[in-house]
């Protein structure tokens, strides 16, 4: 388990992007999504990952390695609260590539997240 002081000691990554959720690009600060799950040595094919409010979404571990995805903890240099899609969001670089621009990858962008299970 992590808490936010453990997460920022594993080195936080910037993405700038634009999203379906805001207005304008953003700039997310958080953990990259693939060293975490090779710190945890995650042996699975997914993650199921599971918001505050019970929002559940499977993301292939695959997209993690494949694409600078990162477990933001900071939108526009400020800690997210609940309110404003914290304490933790998956954040893809949607900008990066027009495949990311669609359903499958801003369902899997989960806000809110309370834990994330390797299967």
């Amino acid at each position: 388990m992590f808490d936010r002081a453990a997460l920022e000691k594993l080195g936080m990554q910037t993405v700038e992007t634009t999203t379906p959720w805001y207005s304008g690009k953003i700039r997310f600060d958080g953990v990259s999504l693939s060293k975490l799950m090779d710190l945890v040595a995650a042996k699975g094919k997914s993650a199921r990952v599971i918001a505050l409010n019970d929002y559940t979404t499977i993301v292939p571990i695959d997209d993690f390695h494949k694409f600078p995805v990162i477990l933001a903890l900071k939108m526009n240099g400020e800690y997210m609260r609940v309110r404003d899609k914290g304490p933790l969001f998956i954040v893809y670089p949607y900008d990066s590539s027009p495949d990311l621009q669609n359903q499958i990858y801003y369902s899997r962008s989960a806000w809110q997240v309370a834990k994330i299970i390797i299967e």
